[in-house]
Parts: C-alpha cells; structure tokens; sequence
C-alpha cells in the first residue's frame, strides 16, 4: 500500500450503498495516511446493506455533498449497491462533484452499480471502465468501451465490478492519490 499521509479522499454515497464498497475502501485508505470523509446528500448517517437487500451498519459521515472542497482532493470515490446508486444518478449536487472532479483530473473511483452516476453526468464516453455486468449495455448505449475486468483505470477513471474487487480497488485508488503531489 502507498503512503497516502496527507492526502485526502472523499467518498460521495447515500442509503443503501453496499457495505464493502463503502467500508473497505475508507477503511483501507485510512490505514495508509490518508484523510478520507464520507457524505451523504444529505448529511444524515447513511445505512448500509450487504448484497442490495440485507441491512447491515449505519455509516456515519463526515456531511453533505456541499461539504466538499474539490480543491486539494486526492481522489473521489462513489461505491455501489444499486439503490444508492440510482439515487446518486439522479442527484444534480453527485453529477457536479464527479463532473467537477474529472474536468479537475482528481481521479474518480467508481464502483459495482457506482457508474450510473457517471452515464447520467456525461462521462462514459470514449472511456474504458467496468462496473457490475448488468450496466454493460447503458456503458455501451452512453459510449463507453465496457469490459469484464477487476479493476480498470482510463485517465483517471478508476471503476471495479463488486465487492470481491475491492482489493484490487483500493490499491488503483491508493496509486492514483499518492501521485497527486501534497498540499
């Protein structure tokens, strides 16, 4: 793992997002230095479930998607579970964080069903990512090169399948930030 010491990361989700998208990586990436916050839309603790379905922990945060400052960010990260991502989709305030953060080059990790949010925001095109085999053909339909992969990095773009990708996830992350020079 990269020494991230002084950087921060921010991760965006709201209820519903899967566990181990969401805990592992900001988990993880505080164990190498990193400063990672956790925002819901709005402020309030989000739950967690395992496999879409089975609520598991509530995650509390750090506040709300306005609480971001895009300006020293490492990187930022949008987990899965597929309600929490057609919620994310939707929302105006995620589609210009991760528009916001891509024109900035602050590497955009994106996770499972997380790349709705990138098809609803315009970013698929021309890109090579992955994302939970069901988002194949929106990928496609928004002009994006989808392939099977655990992890796949285009320009900044870091995208994974699932929580069995979430290693391989979270050292893409990491590799990503530790590039972006401190401070």
């Amino acid at each position: 793992m990269y020494d991230l010491t002084g950087r921060r990361i921010a991760i965006i989700a709201s209820d519903h997002v899967e566990e181990a998208e969401i805990v592992g990586p900001r988990d993880r990436l505080r164990e190498a230095g990193a400063t990672v916050t956790v925002h819901s839309r709005d402020g309030e603790a989000i739950q967690a479930v395992e496999g879409d379905v089975k609520p598991t922990s509530m995650v509390e945060v750090d506040g709300d998607f306005d609480a971001i400052d895009l300006d020293d960010l490492a990187a930022l990260v949008v987990p899965g579970g597929t309600v929490n991502a057609d919620h994310l989709r939707v929302d105006e305030k995620a589609q210009t964080l991760v528009r916001k953060a891509s024109g900035a080059g602050i590497p955009l990790a994106v996770i499972c069903h997380g790349p709705w949010l990138l098809v609803s925001a315009g970013l698929v095109e021309g890109r090579r990512l992955t994302s939970w085999p069901s988002l194949e053909t929106d990928i496609r339909n928004a002009g994006g090169d989808w392939v099977d992969a655990e992890v796949v990095v285009d320009r900044g773009l870091i995208t994974s399948r699932n929580p069995d990708d979430v290693p391989a996830f979270v050292d893409a992350i990491a590799q990503a930030a530790a590039a972006v020079p401190v401070g």
